[in-house]
């Protein structure tokens, strides 16, 4: 059976030992070392055999758990590194992985999870818990969000309401009836928004402002 070898690092004690037991007392895993802060993780972490390594984020001293792996990742470029933190806020997320870990979960992670965790790691995975998941699904859905309210935003009020119309199915007779206005001037507005979309056609213009499938 191969061992998938790890390495903690946590400067509370309770939470230190506990992962030690808890990674030591199954089968497949091995502790290597445990550290509490990153200065002794970077001094002695490259001179080890490590598959994962387990990493809290405020850690004493003067650099954080998301700096000390940035530093590993280049001495130890093999090593995956797995965030286990209470911090659950998107800028320590995105910080954590830009840095290089490959994955994030939270100190409330179920002790099997955990495991399941190092293990998805080491296999080339992303393990990131649930809250953790969706905090990052949701970053980008607002990213997305506000790209197209940049595209709204080329719009003036009255192309947006017109767009908002075709949105709705509306034929450009109906929408100059609503506003009281003439076929020609909706047609202009229109063209309008085509120019400033640099799309060609109603659908491309829609799905570029609201993502229409």
């Amino acid at each position: 059976m191969s061992i998938t070898r790890v390495v903690v690092i946590e400067d509370q004690l309770q939470t230190r030992q506990m992962l030690s037991i808890l990674i030591n007392g199954n089968d497949g895993f091995e502790c290597v070392a445990a550290f509490e802060n990153a200065e002794d993780a970077i001094a002695s972490i490259p001179t080890l055999d490590v598959d994962v390594a387990l990493m809290d984020i405020h850690l004493p001293g003067g650099m954080s758990g998301i700096g000390c792996v940035s530093t590993l990742k280049s001495l130890c470029p093999t090593i995956e590194f797995i965030m286990c933190t209470s911090l659950e806020d998107t800028d320590n997320i995105f910080k954590a992985l830009q840095a290089g870990a490959s994955g994030y979960i939270t100190k409330s992670t179920p002790p099997t999870r955990i495991l399941e965790a190092i293990t998805d790691a080491k296999n080339g995975g992303s393990p990131m818990s649930s809250q953790i998941a969706r905090k990052v699904v949701g970053h980008f859905h607002e990213a997305e969000a506000k790209k197209k309210n940049t595209e709204l935003e080329k719009l003036s009020a009255r192309e947006q309401e017109i767009l908002n119309f075709l949105s709705k199915g509306y034929r450009y007779k109906e929408i100059a009836g609503m506003l009281f206005v003439s076929i020609e001037t909706v047609r202009k507005h229109i063209h309008n928004i085509y120019e400033k979309l640099q799309v060609n056609s109603r659908t491309d213009a829609l799905n570029k402002v609201y993502a229409v499938k």
